[in-house]
């Protein structure tokens, strides 16, 4: 059995001691970026090994780059070995941020070309809500050697500016609605959004409790917010290139596949001030 997208508590459940499985836990608090680590280190899935948002899935900060800005592939493949990650290997990953940071690390081993990885669905905060086993012993992987090689399935601020306009690309903006209009940004120095770009909050692609929405329900929403365009020209983003990551899972359950990420997202675009920048209510050829 592989798991591509998401899987249940139950399955996961049934797996916890399986060698071919892989659990990473992602937790994270953008507010706090030693939170999660915290919260590891006092309970886990049993057998779970932690990524850190900044520290593992992302690249050190410029100023340039954006908040969150990809790894060196080679260096991230590393310390996936080092987890005992393998091609063989089925990963999955949770958080307690709705699987925000989930399906970041999900999206960087499909980039890397490593199908079996899926997210968690529910969380950290549905698999204590039923009970199920945890642990505070941290585990000692043994180490491996896992090949990928880093795919095309990402997108340029340059790529991106050049095709402002043309009618050729769909921009997708994963964040909350007042941060798309430029309002109430206490996030990036500067508010606002990529001109052209749709709104749709991740947050919308969760149910009531917190799991995902039914596929149907998914491919319809995102049918509605693209309209006739084929999911190949679509780009999401966000404000990082974290939770744009999670439209993308999204994308992927719904039967939309093909879509891009740009890991840059909106703090590396903003932090340019020749780029151009839009501002307040959905403009014609936005909604």
């Amino acid at each position: 059995m592989i798991l591509t997208a998401l899987v249940s508590t139950e399955i996961l459940a049934q797996h916890l001691t399986d060698p071919d499985w892989v659990v990473f836990d992602c937790r994270h608090d953008l507010a706090a970026p030693e939170r999660g680590r915290a919260e590891y280190a006092q309970s886990h899935i049993p057998g779970a090994r932690f990524l850190h948002l900044d520290e593992d899935l992302s690249a050190p900060k410029t100023g340039k780059n954006g908040r969150h800005p990809l790894p060196d592939p080679d260096a991230f493949m590393e310390k996936l070995g080092r987890a005992g990650v393998d091609s063989r290997k089925q990963v999955v990953a949770y958080d307690a941020q709705g699987g925000m940071v989930a399906s970041r690390l999900w999206w960087m081993l499909r980039w890397l070309g490593h199908l079996p990885v899926a997210v968690l669905d529910g969380g950290w905060d549905r698999w204590v809500a039923e009970g199920k086993p945890r642990s505070t012993e941290f585990p000692t992987p043994e180490a491996t050697r896992f090949k990928g090689r880093p795919s095309a399935i990402h997108a340029s601020a340059d790529s991106l500016r050049s095709h402002l306009g043309d009618g050729t690309m769909v921009l997708v903006d994963g964040r909350a609605p007042d941060r798309y209009r430029g309002q109430n940004e206490t996030i990036d120095p500067v508010g606002g959004r990529i001109p052209g770009a749709k709104n749709r909050y991740y947050r919308d692609n969760l149910d009531s409790s917190g799991r995902f929405k039914a596929p149907e329900a998914l491919r319809t929403e995102f049918r509605s917010l693209l309209g006739a365009a084929s999911p190949d020209d679509v780009v999401n983003y966000c404000g990082s290139g974290v939770s744009a990551c999670h439209n993308l899972l999204a994308m992927e359950v719904a039967g939309l596949r093909g879509a891009r990420l740009y890991p840059g997202s909106w703090s590396e675009w903003s932090a340019d001030p020749a780029r151009p920048v839009a501002s307040g209510e959905p403009r014609p050829g936005e909604r």
